[in-house]
This record gives C-alpha cells, sequence and structure tokens, in this order.
C-alpha cells in the first residue's frame, strides 16, 4: 500500500497493493488494521455507498454541517474526476481544491476527511463509485456548494455536466459560509 499526501490536510491518496496474474486480480480495498496506519485514517466506517452514474454525470459538491463525515472513496469500473474542497474558513487551505483521476485499472482509492466538501464526475462511458462513511448519511444535514462557483475556479474535466436538480440549485461558497 503506497499513501500519497496531498496539499490539502488529511486528503490522501491510497494505492492498495494488487496481486494480478493470468487469472485476474486480487486487493484489499480496507483493513482495518492497515489502513488505522494512515495519519487520520484512524477511523470507524459506519455505512458503505455505491452510486452507479452514466457519462458526464457531476455529484456534488457535497458534505453534512452538524455530522460531518469522512469518506473513504474509489471506483469499481468506469473512470471519475474526484474533488475534495477546504470550506473551513479557519483553515491556511480555505477555498482550494485538488482533483484526483479514479478508475477501476487505476484501483486508487481518496480518504476525504469530515469537513471537506466532495464531489465527482464520470469521464467514462458508466462508474460505479464506492465510498465507506465515517458518520451515517442523515438527509436533513446534507448540504452542497455550487459545482460551478467562480470563487473556488475548479476545472472540472466536463464541459456540460448532467445535473440533479438539487445540486443545480446548489448555492454558492459564499452563502453557504452566512447560513
Amino acid at each position: 500500500m503506497r499513501i500519497i499526501e496531498t496539499e490539502l490536510a488529511g486528503v490522501v491518496i491510497i494505492e492498495p497493493g494488487v496481486f494480478a496474474d493470468e487469472r485476474g486480480y486480487f486487493l484489499e480495498t480496507y483493513n482495518r488494521r492497515r489502513y488505522s496506519t494512515v495519519p487520520g485514517l484512524e477511523v470507524e466506517f459506519v455505512q458503505d455507498n455505491h452510486s452507479h452514474s452514466k457519462r458526464n454525470v457531476l455529484r456534488g459538491l457535497h458534505l453534512q454541517r452538524r455530522n460531518p463525515q469522512g469518506k473513504l472513496v474509489r471506483v469499481v469500473q468506469g473512470h471519475v474526476w474526484d474533488v475534495a474542497v477546504d470550506v473551513d474558513p479557519g483553515s491556511p487551505t480555505f477555498r482550494r481544491w485538488v482533483g484526483i483521476d479514479l478508475s477501476g485499472e487505476n484501483r486508487r482509492q481518496v480518504y476525504v476527511p469530515p469537513g471537506y466538501a466532495h464531489g465527482f464526475c464520470v469521464l467514462s462511458d458508466a462508474a460505479d463509485f464506492e465510498y465507506k462513511c465515517t458518520r451515517y448519511y442523515d438527509a436533513s444535514d446534507e448540504v452542497g456548494i455550487r459545482w460551478d462557483d467562480p470563487e473556488l475556479a475548479i476545472a472540472w474535466p466536463v464541459a456540460i455536466p448532467v445535473l440533479s436538480d438539487r445540486d443545480r440549485r446548489n448555492p454558492l461558497l459564499a452563502e453557504y459560509l452566512r447560513t
């Protein structure tokens, strides 16, 4: 397992060991003992989620405000561009973001700590995206930030994304911070 730190505190890329031969491959997608040695990943996961999305679907930017979730994310099949955004005004990296290619082929994972906004867009015909969460999903606590907020200037690799009505109506970061 290889750990790659990003410029955002706690956001790490994990490249698990892959054992491949002529039959296919095997990898451990999570092992509490091994993953708890990664700084910031000494957490307990309580919920697993799986989403299936078509090309150009953009989901996000999402987070929970009162019960923030840490998320360990990966792509089982397909290709996505995954984004974590620091939305903490007290942080030295406030408003900064990282974008990471995740695919069924590169088998990378990303840990997004609690308090970061998170989203992804699908670059393949379809993608199966899985994430382990440190807190249960709470629809009454979920908030969003506009994917195309000019203050964040995220360089999404999708020109015309397919969005949910809710994601289309998400507030700008400045509005989110006033609520």
